[in-house]
């Protein structure tokens, strides 16, 4: 099973050549202190190539957010986000913040959680709850409470806060949705 684990891993380092050589050279010492009966070590390692994996895949999710609309910069935020998702049963994030001087927008992205499933029930019932409904794209997003949420191939949950609407569907719009649904597969 070690082994079976082993290599799995090895093949998803494969995605991220800059990261795969770390990621191959820890699981080569994993399974090298596998085999010298040395579970522990092995054991370390194995949790450092997840976590280099685990930066590859919010790296991954982080290139989905959209550029800057003309006249906005964007500023790709922090990690802590993922250190949160742990708690709450796993998954990746990123978040970007939008700002033209005068508005900000926040746009976040979570992938995988299961938290993030439940939202599936908030958005098809939407209309019957009351819930403003907007389309972007081929996309359903809610609107409450200031805030725009939408669940891609429902796993993969967007939102944006922090401006009017229309604002931050304009933003969301440079979002590559299909391309989104296929994060991680």
């Amino acid at each position: 099973m070690f082994r079976a684990t082993f290599f799995a891993i090895l093949l998803v380092s494969a995605t991220n050549p800059a990261l795969a050589d770390e990621v191959t050279d820890t699981l080569s010492s994993a399974l090298q202190a596998y085999d010298e009966g040395d579970i522990d070590y092995a054991i370390e390692e194995l949790d450092y190539a997840k976590q280099l994996l685990q930066a590859m895949s919010v790296q991954a999710l982080t290139d989905f957010l959209p550029e800057a609309p003309e006249g906005w910069t964007r500023e790709i935020g922090a990690s802590e986000m993922n250190a949160g998702l742990a708690i709450l049963g796993g998954g990746v994030g990123a978040e970007a913040t939008y700002s033209n001087g005068s508005e900000t927008v926040t746009v976040t992205i979570m992938a995988d959680n299961p938290m993030v499933a439940m939202f599936g029930g908030m958005i098809a019932n939407a209309g019957m709850m009351g819930l403003k409904m907007h389309r972007i794209g081929r996309e359903k997003f809610v609107f409450d409470d200031g805030q725009l949420t939408g669940l891609i191939d429902n796993r993969i949950m967007v939102q944006a806060e922090g401006a009017d609407v229309d604002t931050m569907i304009s933003i969301l719009e440079n979002m590559d949705f299909k391309a989104l649904a296929n994060f991680g597969n």
